[in-house]
């Protein structure tokens, strides 16, 4: 952690003492019955237990009053008169919503204590028309699970997903969500996706907006924003431990077909603990949890026999203290730690078992915000945060001793002994290819099928590649708020300013020879010697040392955002007016470059030198907040709103960098006795220019809804929603639109498309200069997606019931589609630098067009739980979706090998099958004086519905339109947890 940077950012925020941006408070009007009597004047004062001090305010002339920067939790409130008489009500603050308390007060003379609201109704209001919050006791009482990634199946109007990598779509790409951990940002930078660490048993509070938001809370999320809060201390101490177990017996069997080449089973536990109280009463509170979920397996067989035994671990720690030093103070303070060890991981059903790899994975998130309510009308804010997220993939097995250099030979009677070798098969159809020696080298290295003969097509020696992937982001961000009134309008005014810095560190080290293949004197693509290649070992570049003996740097790559808001919240009688705008500055660098005005291209060749690659300024991202809210009854409002983001994420620090030269395999060639013939660069990419004003990729949005409290219990909406994506960037051939009209099902280039020429004029020159990539950035030409929605949802939540159902219906269309640009359907892949667009057969005009990837018009989700008179609590979750689209993929129709991703009917002409599934818990406590005994079983899947999906869609596979992955099978989880 640079605690330097957190010194700093304490100085800064202790100058402007304040609350994070998210609008948790609580807001109303009181009103004193018919005695005549003023409203002005009443002290409003709320009480809770995650609040170390009461907040206190007194309600204006008109009888209102607000309460900000408040944690989310059960708050009392006391309403106390000028006479002195004091009268209370309950009320429930969510996370990133306003608690709406309207009141009456009896008069004095009934001399009651605590009111029952009754004709008041609460009514809370989001920074989002379409914000959904729930608490602690909804998270502990439904079948949820134990990652973060697992409270997305309770987003209403979300879809259900099981993906480990990619996040769920919700009407735009899965890689554009926002994920946060008491506010922190744990996205992963540069590419979008949810970091794997984040747990669940430290939340208390979570927030799910979707869209319509407010210019508050710097959200530029392109499709869901999630939030959460973490557990506090009170007054009391409490701790508890759980342990929870998911044994191999305890899921059902696999549909996995015929295939019997890898076997294995799983066996997964969780131990949870935490302890939480006081250390100065009503002031210093503090929460501290350990966390360790355990993966094994073992009997794990392969087409070589026996695999070692799986094993991941992980060790989490966090500690938080909150601070109310004053009435008016009010700070968190955090520090989360994991770290997780995973041994014998990767080893396919075809290969042996020295090829296995692991993973070790280390997270660290500190965040620092407080809050400081100068008077009842004006807060400012300031929250500090750091995430590190540091991966690190090495092989099991390690030639140690095996340094490669260019010239060296390769020794081909050791091949397992030097890398990862794929044994051969025979080619009968080669007039060329070596079928002897490859035989020779199937009876060697080959596994014994289930005939008794020696087979090719395995893998042997071991993994590769040595993989360290850091990624890092810094965020500090300040805001002011401040009420006022103007006339008969009531003004609730914010700004805030955000700087966040997003970096990667990347290396990646060849084990040995790295991955060994047979050649057999076949011709090599690029390859123009007059010497047969028999063997090829592609090599990471940074493994090989230069002519100096020095290695290659890791590539550092970063984006820089800049963030500035301003929202003004106007209340005129019935009407409440939302007018607001964000606009940002996102500025990308990468490496082995400096700037040069002198050449053409502005830059010349600086190896390890950080430059300024590309900016989206202030003036491109305008991203305009309108809304309006008519309350035309105290119960009941209309809505409609207008919202425009611009979404941060993006690969191209990285994707387009110089340094990518540095990173790019090497592909070294062999003749038959291992000797040295020559090297050449492995297909791939290189550093990229960008296409001169660019703009960047932004999405626009309408909503119109309703709402309805119904009662205090039972609160109802629906929405239409509209959005539309235009402007997105990708890398694609400078010569695309000149391709004409070339072999394709779809006739090749539209003419108004290619009438445009290059998209950088002179390229070439610039080429010439510094070298880089025929590739550039650019803008894709007539690029849109649009997603409609309609969606209906309720909500009750009672002393022992809590429910919501809902139920929407969309539809997902265009033709940039970018959550599926490679042979599978959840990768941690380019955002703006994927194969969408690279060359014949993958560009937009390809076919493009049609329902895309998240197109799934039905579903339906509820869920909610029941707590009984025996002390139990019954929970479940239901939901019922349609299935996702795909195409089928064939390079022959455009002249290429048939295997390839190329575009070969319209998208989404194909659907894979609808899903649904019931979840289901069950938990039984036991009180024993100052002790608490819960036991709980979760039953997820209980119907057993292994829905396929992700189905093959290469036309020339054996598989084609086969499933590829299933819905997890039937499984159940108990746990035994203890308290006080």
């Amino acid at each position: 952690m640079k605690f330097t940077k957190l010194a700093l950012c304490i100085g800064l925020g202790l100058g402007a003492i304040a609350s994070a941006n998210a609008a948790t408070d609580i807001r109303g009007k009181v009103s004193v019955g018919t005695t005549g009597s003023s409203a002005e004047g009443i002290e409003v004062t709320a009480t809770s237990n995650v609040m170390p001090k009461a907040r206190t305010t007194v309600t204006r002339a008109d009888g209102s009053y607000s309460l900000p920067a408040l944690l989310p939790g059960n708050y009392e409130l006391s309403f106390k008169a000028k006479d002195g008489t004091v009268q209370k009500a309950q009320v429930r603050v969510f996370l990133d919503q306003t608690s709406r308390m309207n009141i009456e007060l009896a008069p004095s003379s009934q001399n009651i204590e605590v009111i029952t609201v009754s004709g008041s109704m609460i009514v809370r209001e989001g920074d989002s028309s379409l914000t959904n919050s729930i608490g602690s006791t909804a998270i502990d009482s439904l079948p949820v699970g134990q990652d973060f990634r697992d409270m997305m199946k309770l987003i209403p109007g979300v879809q259900y997903s099981e993906n480990g990598t990619l996040g769920v779509n919700a009407g735009g790409s899965g890689r554009d969500n926002k994920y946060g951990f008491d506010g922190v940002d744990v996205s992963l930078p540069m590419f979008g996706n949810l970091s794997a660490e984040p747990s669940t048993h430290d939340i208390a509070h979570v927030s799910m907006d979707r869209g319509g938001a407010k210019a508050i809370g710097f959200n530029r999320s392109g499709g869901v924003a999630v939030n959460s809060k973490s557990k506090s201390g009170t007054n009391e101490f409490h701790g508890n431990l759980e342990y929870k177990i998911q044994n191999k017996n305890f899921v059902a069997d696999r549909d996995i077909g015929d295939s019997e080449l890898a076997k294995y089973t799983l066996d997964q536990s969780w131990i949870s603990g935490n302890v939480s109280g006081p250390i100065i009463e009503d002031e210093l509170f503090f929460y501290a949890s350990y966390y360790r979920p355990e993966v094994t397996r073992e009997g794990k067989e392969t087409a070589y026999g026996d695999a070692k035994d799986y094993k991941s671990v992980r060790d989490e720690y966090f500690a938080k203290l909150t601070w109310a030093p004053t009435e008016d103070l009010l700070f968190d303070f955090s520090y989360r730690t994991s770290d997780r060890d995973g041994r014998g991981e990767s080893v396919g059903a075809l290969d042996h078992d020295s090829t296995s790899s692991g993973t070790d994975a280390t997270q660290n998130i500190l965040m620092l915000e407080g809050s400081y309510l100068i008077n009842d009308m004006t807060t400012v804010s300031f929250k500090y945060s750091e995430f590190e997220y540091e991966i690190s993939g090495a092989p099991d097995t390690v030639f140690s001793d095996v340094n490669p250099r260019l010239g060296d030979s390769l020794p081909v009677g050791q091949l397992d002994q030097n890398g990862l070798f794929t044994v051969p098969n025979l080619k009968e159809d080669s007039d060329v290819y070596d079928n002897v020696l490859a035989q020779a080298l199937i009876d060697q290295y080959g596994y014994i099928g289930d005939d008794g003969t020696k087979r090719g097509g395995g893998a042997i020696g071991a993994a590769s590649t040595f993989n360290n992937q850091d990624f890092y982001r810094d965020s500090f961000e300040i805001s002011l708020d401040h009420e006022l009134e103007m006339g008969d309008t009531y003004h609730n005014i914010h700004f805030g300013f955000q700087w966040k810095e997003s970096t990667e560190v990347l290396s990646r080290l060849s084990n040995g020879w790295g991955a060994i293949s047979y050649i057999g004197g076949e011709n090599v693509d690029n390859y123009e010697g007059d010497i047969p290649v028999y063997y090829m070992a592609t090599v990471q570049q940074m493994s090989l040392e230069n002519e100096s003996g020095a290695v290659i740097a890791p590539i550092t790559s970063s984006i820089q955002s800049y963030n500035i808001e301003v929202n003004d919240t106007i209340e005129h009688g019935d009407f409440v007016y939302n007018v607001g705008f964000v606009i940002s500055k996102d500025v990308l660098y990468g490496q082995d470059l400096k700037e040069n005005s002198n050449n053409v291209s502005g830059y010349e060749i600086a190896i390890g030198n950080k430059y300024k690659m590309h900016t989206f300024g202030f003036n491109d991202t305008f991203q305009p907040r309108l809304g309006v809210t008519w309350n035309y009854a105290e119960d009941a409002s209309l809505f409609a709103n207008y919202a425009s983001y611009n979404p941060e994420a993006s690969s191209l620090a990285r994707a387009a960098s110089w340094a990518r030269n540095s990173q790019q395999s090497m592909e070294v060639l062999f003749d038959e006795n291992g000797d040295y013939i020559d090297y050449q660069a492995a297909s791939g990419s290189s550093g990229k220019f960008f296409q001169e004003g660019m703009k960047p990729k932004r999405i626009d949005e309408i909503t119109i809804g309703a709402t309805k409290v119904v009662t205090d219990e039972l609160y109802v909406k629906g929405h239409v929603r509209h959005r539309e994506l235009t402007h997105p960037f990708e890398d694609t051939p400078n010569t695309s639109r000149l391709d004409g009209a070339y072999l394709s099902p779809f006739g090749g280039v539209p003419d108004h498309i290619a009438d445009k020429g290059l998209y950088i004029p002179n390229l070439q020159e610039m080429r010439d200069e510094v070298g880089g990539s025929s590739y550039v950035i650019a803008e894709l030409d007539d690029a849109k997606n649009t997603y409609y929605e309609v969606s209906l949802e309720a909500e009750y939540n009672a002393d022992r019931i809590f429910a919501s159902v809902s139920y929407t219906w969309s539809h997902y269309y265009g033709n940039y589609d970018q959550d599926i640009t490679s042979g599978a359907s959840d990768g941690n892949l380019f955002i703006g630098s994927s194969n969408l667009g690279d060359g014949r057969g993958r560009q937009l005009w390809d076919g493009k067009y049609g329902k895309l990837n998240g197109d799934k018009p039905h579903v339906f989700k509820a869920y909610g739980y029941y707590t009984t008179d025996w002390e139990a609590n019954i929970g479940g979750y239901l939901v019922y979706q349609s299935g996702d689209v795909w195409e089928a993929w064939d390079g022959s129709v455009y002249g290429y090998s048939s295997s390839t991703i190329r575009y070969a009917e319209h998208a989404g002409s194909r659907r894979e099958p609808s899903h649904w599934q019931l979840d289901l818990n069950y938990t039984q406590d036991f009180n024993f004086d100052n002790y608490i005994v819960k036991f709980r079983a979760d039953l997820f899947n209980v119907f057993d519905n292994q829905t396929g999906y992700n189905y093959d869609p290469f036309v020339s596979n054996d598989t084609f339109g086969e499933a590829r992955s299933l819905i997890n099978a039937r499984r159940l989880q108990l746990s035994v947890n203890i308290g006080f």
